[in-house]
């Protein structure tokens, strides 16, 4: 007689916790009776957790050491805050001086998270730069697993972090996408992707589709021994897997092999990624246009104003800017995003991170560190004004969390590798946009200016996440900053290196340039020969009396349970 099978999806993040490690093993940090609850809820109506949505399960798989990270979903949908942020990105950080100490310890983390936490939203974003610059450099040790087992899934800035695991594992049940469908609804429209249709969102982000295009490696069935024999599995398989989020060449060709005019459907993305993968040459190429300079941004300004035209290195698309220089004797690479009004992607057309600008942000990345490998590395500084990631259907069928993801994980192994990464906010800074394309930084720098903002999701798409109206929404920043969308509020939380004050942000002139050039070259000079992760933010002084101290008590009372 057949047995019924445990469900997995049906447990809770403790339990699930408690499944993948050695029977009699877990023991948990930081749990319910420590105290530690999100401080920024309360005064927004909200009942806080005690263990803010994040089980961290010290154990044994196969008897090694291990950290298992189970995620919630029942609360707050499993979103992301401060201590859950903190919780999550401590544990791998631990999990990473371990193994540099030749201490084999396996990091697993259990998806059930929409993303950022709005109500906390720019420590979100900051944890979650944070968990990437963690899980990128503990690949170069151990694997670090993912399993997605529920249909909360995997989304938001969580579906970018997912995309930097050595190893996804997948159920029928689970997702993974960067933009929920409700926020493509409230962006694009409904005739761009209808939010009520549950097959279409399972036919385009589901589990099923997601193997098939590449975006995880296995899918299982919803059952607690299956999934805790294929985790184990990974590890026994060791370092012989290619991260996809490294694999530039074949996600570029597969998106040179796709008409964007057209609705795709997802049986032709199937089709068209198994003949990409198997090198078939009668494949279509669909070719871009030239963009001309109708729509200009403040990226754009800054990149020619930081720039000699004579110094641009040939990108693949011409929505990413790419030029060689230098600031006195230190080498640069200087990246932006920009509008493309002709973009083959027209969700991709104002600037946005898209498909191709994720790809080639990455693919820019890694060239400069090719050519420095065992050389001077050349500092990299990208200029950011981004409004967003793009929304709409195909790039959520083809997988935009990815494209961030590959952009995010190049600027981190940049960094990793000693390329001094400076970030330089010109305008705006949203969501997996900047999460892609700046958060990896060693250093950011932002020009002090009513119209640069950092957020995690438009006003009205906040507010109808948090089922607010867009005042009420506004309010609620004045009581927590990490809501705010003001650079001012944002350097409260310790995250900038400097708020350069007195520049003219529209129309930079010969005096502003040299100004920021400056204080680019020192910021470059500054990151030689410190540390290579991103410490620093919590170490600053806004971080430490003001902005993170939670954050920095929660790593300090984690590392004291840790043995």
């Amino acid at each position: 007689m057949k047995m019924l099978k445990d469900s997995f999806v049906e447990k809770d993040a403790r339990q699930r916790a408690i499944a993948i490690l050695d029977e009699g093993t877990f023991r948990e940090l930081l749990g319910p009776f420590d105290g530690f609850e999100s401080p920024h809820l309360q005064n927004q109506g909200i009942v806080p957790q005690s263990d803010d949505g994040v089980v961290l399960g010290r154990g044994e798989i196969d008897g090694e050491s291990a950290i298992v990270i189970s995620l919630e979903g029942k609360f707050q949908g499993g979103g992301i805050g401060e201590v859950s942020g903190a919780k999550i990105a401590g544990a791998l950080e631990l999990a990473l001086q371990d193994n540099q100490k030749g201490i084999a310890t396996r990091p697993v983390l259990l998806f059930d998270t929409g993303g950022v936490r709005l109500q906390e939203a720019n420590y979100g974003l900051l944890s979650i730069a944070e968990i990437g610059a963690a899980i990128v450099a503990l690949r170069n040790y151990i694997p670090v697993v993912g399993v997605i087992p529920g249909k909360i899934g995997s989304f938001g800035g969580m579906s970018i972090t997912a995309g930097l695991f050595s190893s996804l594992i997948i159920t029928r049940e689970g997702r993974i996408g960067l933009n929920g469908p409700e926020v493509i609804e409230q962006e694009a429209g409904i005739e761009e992707f209808d939010s009520r249709n549950r097959q279409l969102i399972w036919n385009t982000i589901g589990g099923v589709q997601r193997l098939a295009t590449g975006g995880v490696d296995h899918l299982v069935e919803d059952d607690r021994e299956t999934i805790r024999n294929q985790v184990r599995e990974v590890y026994q398989s060791g370092l012989n897997q290619q991260p996809r989020s490294t694999q530039v060449e074949l996600f570029q060709s597969l998106l040179m092999s796709i008409d964007p005019s057209q609705h795709l459907t997802p049986i032709e993305l199937r089709d068209i990624f198994e003949k990409v993968k198997e090198g078939h040459e009668e494949l279509v190429k669909y070719v871009g246009h030239e963009s001309t300079k109708e729509r200009s941004s403040r990226g754009l300004k800054w990149f020619e104003a930081l720039t000699d035209p004579s110094e641009e290195v040939h990108s693949r698309v011409p929505s990413v800017k790419c030029a060689d220089g230098m600031l006195e004797d230190e080498r640069a690479r200087f990246i932006a995003v920009v509008p493309n009004p002709n973009s083959r992607f027209p969700r991709a057309r104002n600037g946005e991170v898209g498909l191709e600008e994720g790809w080639t942000i990455a693919e820019s990345v890694r060239n400069a560190i090719k050519e420095d490998e065992g050389g001077d590395k050349r500092a990299i500084v990208a200029i950011v004004d981004v409004p967003s990631q793009a929304y709409g259907y195909n790039e959520e069928l083809v997988g935009i969390h990815l494209a961030c993801s590959a952009a995010a994980d190049a600027y981190a192994t940049a960094r990793l590798a000693g390329h001094p990464v400076i970030t330089l906010i010109v305008g705006n800074a949203i969501s997996g946009a900047f999460l892609a394309h700046g958060l990896q930084a060693n250093r950011i720098l932002a020009l002090k200016d009513p119209n640069v903002h950092v957020h995690v999701m438009s006003k009205q798409s906040a507010a109808r996440i948090t089922r607010r109206t867009v005042e009420e929404l506004e309010v609620a920043t004045k009581q927590t900053p990490a809501m705010a969308y003001d650079i001012d509020s944002f350097k409260k939380l310790g995250a900038l290196h400097e708020l350069i004050e007195g520049i003219n942000a529209d129309a930079p002139d010969v005096e502003d340039c040299i100004i920021i050039k400056e204080k680019l070259r020192a910021a470059i000079i500054d990151t030689r020969g410190s540390q290579t992760d991103l410490g620093n933010r919590l170490r600053s002084r806004e971080a430490r009396e003001e902005g993170r101290i939670t954050s920095i008590l929660v790593r300090k009372q984690l590392a004291e349970q840790w043995s």
